[in-house]
């Protein structure tokens, strides 16, 4: 598609969904219907299809012709879907027209600060093409699952997803005394000052400690300033403690807008609009259509588990080896 190399092209799915509703609604009709109960149904489909027709060709109203679009995003800790959805948000913005609704279905317990902000920086790039923006959360849109949600002009959610958590986070294991009691020296060179505060296998002082704390500090004020931009309605004070919320207490809080699932909504536009699902994928090599890269996929995680295994059951062996050379050497 636009923005991917030949290398690792891509393949972008379009689907109607009101073609898809109607097709399942009517195979379920024909299995309970009888011959005779078949043909009248095929007259009332059609007498049905041409007076919406006729309807759509009367109506003045510039509503009954907006188009809307779905899009998914299922977020992991990297914010990795942002890869195609910038993909597909550039297809629609060179295609739709102004007024023009997209339903984002979002589902992200948040994770990287920069993945996720350049996820939500693609979600305002529809905005400012004149587009509607919803979201619908069906589970969670938590942290910065919500830093994305906050940008469209309405969001729903589910009566029990969870919302929110507006607050940052940063967890890393320390090394330095394990290293220490087995004389092993960890050496770190930088240039400048705060190159780097805390680390992994250093010793964290009070000084690295209180310079790390302020820049998540910095980090959760960025992130409020940009909840507050696209929903000032919104309590700050109340809501801006990392906490979260289910769909019932969100909504009572200003978080989101209304109380409804994505199925139920789409199944309403779809009443006056026609709603087109996109889905892009990487596109898959001769070797994955042929199954040639799972088997060689499996063949290789099978020998990286083996070799963990290994090296795991042979690790204590190992460290005690290495206690003991080191008493030896002293």
């Amino acid at each position: 598609m636009l923005f991917h190399p030949p290398k690792n092209p891509v393949e972008l799915k379009v689907i109607h969904l009101n073609k898809n509703q109607a097709q399942r609604r009517k195979d379920l009709l024909e299995a309970m219907s009888d011959k005779h109960g078949l043909k009248q149904l095929k007259k009332r489909l059609a007498k049905k299809a041409k007076k919406a027709l006729k309807d759509k060709a009367r109506s003045k109203d510039s509503d009954k012709d907006k188009r809307v679009f779905v899009l998914d995003f299922d977020g992991d800790l990297k914010a990795s879907g942002v890869k195609h959805l910038r993909e597909e948000i550039s297809t629609l913005i060179s295609t739709a027209n102004k007024g023009d609704e997209v339903v984002v279905r979002l589902e992200s317990g948040g994770g990287l600060v920069h993945g996720y902000g350049l996820a939500a920086a693609q979600l305002v790039r529809l905005k400012e093409s004149g587009l509607t923006l919803t979201v619908c959360v069906d589970k969670i849109a938590a942290s910065g699952g919500y830093m994305m949600a906050c940008v469209a002009d309405n969001i729903l959610a589910a009566p029990f997803a969870v919302i929110g958590s507006i607050g940052v986070v940063s967890q890393l294991p320390n090394f330095h005394k394990w290293l220490k009691n087995h004389d092993i020296d960890y050496e770190m060179f930088t240039a400048g000052d705060y190159k780097r505060t805390v680390t992994v296998f250093g010793e964290n002082d009070d000084k690295d400690r209180a310079k790390y704390k302020e820049e998540l500090e910095q980090t959760h004020t960025l992130f409020k300033h940009f909840v507050n931009t696209y929903r000032p309605k919104l309590e700050l004070d109340k809501v801006a403690n990392g906490d979260h919320w289910y769909g019932e207490d969100a909504l009572h809080l200003n978080l989101v807008d209304e109380l409804k699932t994505s199925d139920a909504y789409l199944l309403e536009l779809m009443e006056d609009h026609e709603v087109y699902a996109l889905h892009s994928r990487q596109k898959p090599t001769l070797a994955e259509k042929l199954g040639f890269a799972g088997a060689a996929q499996t063949a290789v995680n099978t020998l990286v588990n083996s070799t963990i295994t290994s090296a795991a059951q042979k690790l204590p062996e190992l460290m005690a080896q290495l206690d003991s050379d080191s008493r030896f050497s002293r």
